[in-house]
């Protein structure tokens, strides 16, 4: 009941700290009952917190009314750093280290992070996404082909590790080496993994399908549509009359969309397994590429074909929530 109560509590102050501070929406929005709703406000306008008052201890340094305040502020600059808070407070007569603002920051439930990083979308592109996502909205995804292509580098650092006191380091030279890769997979299975070091063109492009059409006709037979996006060497002329020759059908896709791509999902496992790894040369870099692309499990590609349904609707909900800003 107790870990419930201090969880709606939760919800609450989220949503007073975005803004959202009026009973009924809070209502409508999370269903908590009224009493624990008007309770928890009170305490917010009374002290900008929810946590139970102590009943002994040393008193805090940073008051209801300065908390108050240092709310207020971050709402209006949400890139201030802590010890810009603590110089704030110290013009009112507070004196307190960042690492205190920082432990009051927590317990108001403020998190520190980067935003999430999404297209950027131009009304016009909104609104397409909208129609392709209502066109495709029942599609039978089990007869698309996914593709993409990407690139991994010798010595990424993007792996997180725990570690206990100082923090590990690792030499990262000034200049690596990169490869790139192109592949493709349906609910039946991946196509091989093709590696490439210079850059792509549509006649290379236009190479690397021919080449993986068998393992396609392999498993889907002739019943199947090419996903690709929209780039450049995708709809170069020679591609677009090698496709038209050789493709039972190319799908369109929105401009700007790589979130609905479900093979983005895919690299995302695939380097972080190449990295575990930490390749040494580019032969290394390469070989491990090949042989844990053929390791991932069929249950993850399953489900990556069977999220394409709600993928479109999320894009529906969420742009249509938003207006079409």
């Amino acid at each position: 009941m107790a870990s419930n109560t201090k969880a709606q509590a939760q919800s609450i102050l989220h949503l007073w700290n975005i803004g959202i501070r009026a009973a009924a929406e809070i209502r409508r929005r999370t269903n908590i009952p009224r009493s624990t709703i008007y309770y928890n406000l009170a305490k917010l306008r009374k002290t900008g917190s929810t946590a139970h008052k102590k009943r002994s201890g040393r008193p805090k340094k940073i008051t209801s009314e300065n908390s108050i305040s240092v709310g207020q502020y971050i709402r209006r600059n949400p890139a201030a750093s802590s010890r810009k808070l603590a110089s704030k407070l110290s013009l009112r007569g507070v004196n307190v280290s960042y690492s205190t603002v920082l432990r009051h920051l927590a317990s108001l439930g403020y998190d520190k992070k980067c935003p999430l990083a999404t297209p950027m979308l131009t009304r016009l592109y909104k609104e397409k996404r909208i129609e392709w996502a209502q066109r495709h909205l029942n599609d039978d995804w089990n007869r698309t082909v996914f593709t993409d292509e990407t690139s991994f580098w010798l010595f990424s650092n993007t792996v997180q590790y725990w570690y206990r006191g100082q923090r590990p380091v690792r030499r990262i030279p000034k200049d690596r080496t990169r490869v790139n890769a192109w592949g493709g997979f349906c609910v039946r299975g991946k196509t091989s993994l093709y590696c490439f070091r210079e850059n792509m063109t549509g006649p290379i492009y236009v190479e690397i399908i021919r080449d993986h059409l068998s393992e396609i006709r392999r498993m889907l037979r002739n019943n199947w549509r090419l996903q690709q996006d929209n780039d450049p060497k995708h709809t170069s002329r020679v591609a677009k009359e090698f496709l038209q020759e050789n493709v039972p059908t190319v799908m369109d896709w929105p401009s700007n969309s790589p979130d609905l791509n479900p093979i983005k999902n895919l690299w995302a496992v695939l380097k972080r397994n190449v990295e575990m790894r930490q390749p040494k040369n580019i032969g290394e870099l390469e070989s491990f590429m090949k042989e844990e692309w053929t390791k991932i499990p069929q249950d993850i590609i399953r489900n990556l074909v069977g999220s394409m349904k709600e993928r479109s609707i999320l894009t529906m909900s969420n742009l249509c929530w938003s207006e079409l800003r």
